[in-house]
């Protein structure tokens, strides 16, 4: 398998970012780590051996990122203003940074995002805010509603970063338009304590008329990592 590592000192960021790339061709995949995760916590908890047939197959290529979560929503040595600006800049990197890396690496136009737990807010949340960028997300077992991070503190930027916030008012014709032509998909399971979250942004997706699987696994522990393997090699 294909495995190369890359960093950079982030202009955006004001710090070096690492992250870590599988395959070599097929679609490119976007991979958030679970809360302030690594850009090799995929490697280490087995997702890329579970992937690793339609890796090796050249079916899809997985671009593992660090996350800055230490520094934003978990940050509580900061105010909840600052949080908020860390975790724009964050998406800034993504977007301006590491979005441009994945297309000089694979000229396949589309991207998945994809992440487990706090990881999966990431990907749900960069895909729905950029879905001609973004032609999928994968979210297991991902949080969404992030207020309580923010003790108290809310503001247009904080509205516009929360997935379940910003989702059910949206009325702008362009954003649903393209995110009905695109693929979505969540998982978690009934025991699972994001369960509430999948199913409250699963029906608000239906609502909103955007086409979508959800899947509630039917196994113990299913917010851990044995179950988002079996999950991802099921369904992605």
């Amino acid at each position: 398998m294909n495995r190369e590592y890359h960093a950079w000192q982030s202009d955006r960021l004001g710090r070096s970012m690492e992250l870590l790339v599988f395959g070599h061709a097929g679609l490119p995949v976007l991979v958030f780590p679970t809360s302030g995760g690594r850009f090799f916590e995929f490697e280490d908890r087995g997702m890329v051996a579970a992937l690793s047939a339609k890796i090796d197959a050249g079916h899809m290529q997985l671009f593992c990122v660090d996350s800055i979560d230490r520094d934003s929503w978990y940050n509580r040595k900061v105010a909840p203003r600052h949080r908020v600006v860390r975790h724009m800049q964050y998406e800034a990197y993504l977007l301006n940074e590491v979005v441009p890396l994945i297309h000089l690496k694979n000229p396949d136009p589309r991207l998945l995002a994809l992440g487990c737990s706090f990881g999966g807010y990431h990907a749900v949340n960069i895909a729905l805010r950029h879905p001609a960028l973004f032609s999928g997300f994968f979210s297991m077992s991902g949080a969404f509603d992030l207020t309580a991070f923010l003790d108290g503190y809310y503001d247009q930027d904080c509205y516009f970063h929360l997935p379940t916030h910003y989702l059910p008012r949206l009325e702008d014709s362009w954003y649903l338009a393209r995110m009905r032509l695109n693929t979505y998909v969540l998982a978690t399971g009934w025991d699972d304590h994001c369960l509430a979250q999948n199913q409250h942004l699963d029906s608000i997706l239906t609502e909103k008329g955007i086409p979508h699987r959800f899947h509630v696994w039917d196994a113990p522990n299913s917010h851990d990592w044995p179950t988002w393997q079996r999950m991802v090699q099921h369904c992605l």
